[in-house]
């Protein structure tokens, strides 16, 4: 991982501070688009640090993964609620979205099954969504304290 300028990250892999955060959440929010429509949803989501990527579940028939089929750049947020001014914290991230196309014993759907057991029962796909860039705020660190990490495929 590379620092690029201050508080700046780039690299292949998400700085060890938001994995860390990203590991004690399980809820995000979704936004899409495709230039005539936008749209947002919430998933419940497993971190898959070495992947840089969030994999969730979501059902082909949504209004979301319709527009994510003609676009599959996507952004969208993981925040901890408190009213806190000192505890906030939060990640905005940008990703490649892709469909996990696997039998059900597959790397991924026990990666989310092991999270989320009572999933199996649920219908819908596996997707992964592939952090390409990601701001943190956290005011742990001092009032508006932001870190960015930006991927860049290293040789």
């Amino acid at each position: 991982m590379e620092i690029k300028e201050k508080d700046v990250f780039t690299g292949e892999r998400v700085p060890l501070r938001m994995v860390e955060f990203l590991k004690e959440h399980h809820l995000l929010t979704l936004a899409v688009t495709d230039g005539a429509d936008i749209w947002c949803s919430h998933a419940f989501y497993v971190f898959i640090e070495e992947e840089n990527a969030f994999l969730i579940i979501s059902e082909e028939r949504t209004r979301h993964i319709q527009i994510v089929r003609k676009n599959p750049t996507v952004s969208g947020g993981v925040a901890l609620e408190t009213k806190k001014i000192g505890e906030i914290r939060g990640i905005q991230f940008k990703a490649d979205i892709e469909q996990c196309k696997e039998t059900i014993f597959g790397k991924y759907k026990l990666i989310y099954l092991k999270s989320f057991p009572y999933a199996i029962f649920k219908g819908g796909d596996l997707w992964l969504l592939r952090i390409t860039e990601a701001k943190f705020t956290d005011n742990r660190l001092g009032f508006g304290k932001k870190l960015k990490f930006i991927r860049e495929k290293l040789s």
